[in-house]
């Protein structure tokens, strides 16, 4: 039974030296996913996904949560984390984001102008509160004078992930959402979606830092996993999924 109870502790710390947090906004949770089974493949290394908006996680590793590393969807929240001293080295660009109009209701014209239809009850965007995506949403609005017009109309999700249910569950009739999320395969053909000219926002660079505070035995592998983040592997899969490389 004691020999039982080591062989156990064993293979428990085995697979807790073979994986690693990161802490991922939702936007890119889907080709993170892609990402991180070929990084598993290569390495024989699992990369935990821990999944939410970029607000709601910087206040989570404000707080202690001991992530490796950080992919956020914008520059402010990594930026701020090295000014705080809880991130090894200065944030780096892994990708600029892209946004769309995604609508499963067949029966309205998906773009900004079809917004203001009385047939559209909800429009779902995410809060910019602490979603980056939500703050260049709101933008588009604002720039196309629909901001006040439509705002009775908005639901907020508290990340891009809730505002792709409110959009999947027709909880909201349509929404603007991260192009990663309707290419990627679980919602690619899925209703409809179209591309949000990106001259109508500011460009979304989203930011991956190593985090002070994570397992620190982790680190090297921290340090791997940033570098192939930069890989022409990496880049290939983040393009497929619609972003734009830095």
């Amino acid at each position: 039974m004691y020999k039982v109870a080591i062989l156990t502790l064993f293979i428990v710390s085995s697979l807790n030296a073979l994986s690693f947090r990161v802490a991922v906004a939702a936007n890119v949770r889907f080709a993170f996913d892609e990402i991180s089974k070929i990084y598993e493949q290569k390495s024989g290394i699992r990369a935990v996904a821990i999944v939410a908006s970029s607000g709601k996680l910087t206040a989570q590793i404000e707080h202690g949560a001991p992530y490796n590393l950080f992919l956020s969807a914008n520059m402010k929240y990594p930026n701020y984390l090295f000014e705080k001293n809880l991130a090894v080295s200065k944030p780096k660009i892994y990708a600029l984001g892209t946004l769309v109009l995604w609508s499963l209701n067949k029966k309205i014209d998906v773009s900004l102008e079809g917004m203001k239809d009385k047939k559209i009850k909800k429009i779902a965007i995410p809060n910019p509160k602490t979603a980056p995506y939500g703050v260049q949403a709101l933008a588009v609005l604002k720039k196309y004078n629909l901001k006040k017009q439509l705002y009775s109309k908005i639901v907020f999700g508290e990340s891009v992930s809730q505002t792709n249910q409110y959009i999947y569950s027709s909880a909201a009739d349509i929404g603007i959402t991260a192009k990663s999320v309707v290419m990627s395969p679980s919602m690619k053909n899925i209703g409809r979606f179209k591309e949000i000219n990106s001259e109508d926002y500011s460009p979304i660079k989203q930011g991956i830092v190593i985090l002070k505070y994570g397992d620190t035995k982790n680190h090297k592998i921290s340090l791997d996993f940033y570098h192939f983040m930069f890989s022409s592997e990496v880049q290939k899969i983040l393009t497929k999924y619609g972003y734009i490389l830095p």
